[in-house]
């Protein structure tokens, strides 16, 4: 008896019994329970239950003859159609299943890159942003890795139509860029450098979060992650910063 031909038939549903069961029918024809398991090597007892369970899934007939009871298996034609049947079945409800699995139980995708030509990849990738940018940022610290930071990065941002909103330092820097807002497409609030003086960047955009950290030139590295939910979440705690970051600026 081939293996490949057992092997298939457990893929189509069959377990290894019922397999070997239907492949000896096959050349039997119609038997009795007792032939079934002298060719199968199974004891009589479980040949006989198991031909039942076929005969309760249609893939197995019975025929009485003498008082007993012989069964024969149906044509391979109408299991290559009972697969298909299920096969479009499982298509019909694919989505269903998937919306069940839900976006909580997805494991993210964790993008890490090293070294100052990570970071840059990193923040090519929030050019593919539908939303607005929602930003954490040492305006000062980027500025001194990235000289050309606004006329490469910010000016290719608001060529790409992309609006930002940032949370910084109130220092110098951040002053600075703070005040030419209205013609880089952003709108910056400021809080106190002595409280918040990031050293990281972070960008929260689509079902994305993209961190920058700038720790020293030897320990460079940027990471993306893709998570609705981690990104909605993130999402949230910049809005609540936004607040605060407004009151803070009514200030006198």
């Amino acid at each position: 008896m081939s293996g490949d031909l057992l092997h298939i038939l457990r893929s189509v549903g069959l377990d290894e019994k019922q397999a070997a069961l239907y492949l000896a029918g096959l050349q039997l024809q119609s038997a009795p329970a007792s032939e079934y398991a002298k060719a199968t090597q199974l004891n009589r007892i479980t040949a006989y239950h198991t031909l039942e369970e076929l005969v309760r899934r249609g893939m197995c007939t019975i025929v009485k003859k003498r008082r007993a009871k012989w069964y024969g298996p149906v044509a391979p034609e109408k299991l290559a159609v009972e697969a298909r049947k299920n096969v479009d079945a499982l298509q019909r409800v694919l989505p269903e299943l998937k919306s069940l699995q839900g976006t909580k139980h997805l494991r993210p995708d964790v993008l890490f890159y090293e070294g100052w030509e990570g970071i840059r990849r990193v923040y090519e990738d929030t050019f593919t942003a539908k939303s607005e940018l929602l930003n954490f940022a040492n305006s000062a610290v980027v500025r001194r890795y990235w000289p050309n930071y606004d006329e490469e990065y910010v000016t290719e941002r608001v060529q790409h139509g992309i609006h930002l909103r940032g949370i910084a330092p109130d220092d110098a820097a951040g002053r600075k860029v703070h005040g030419e807002d209205r013609k880089r497409l952003r709108e910056i609030r400021l809080v106190p450098a002595k409280d918040f003086d990031f050293t990281n960047e972070i960008n929260i955009y689509d079902h994305k979060v993209a961190i920058c950290s700038f720790g020293s030139p030897q320990h460079m590295f940027g990471v993306i992650i893709e998570s609705r939910e981690v990104a909605e979440t993130q999402r949230q705690i910049f809005e609540m910063a936004w607040r605060y970051a407004g009151g803070h600026e009514r200030k006198p």
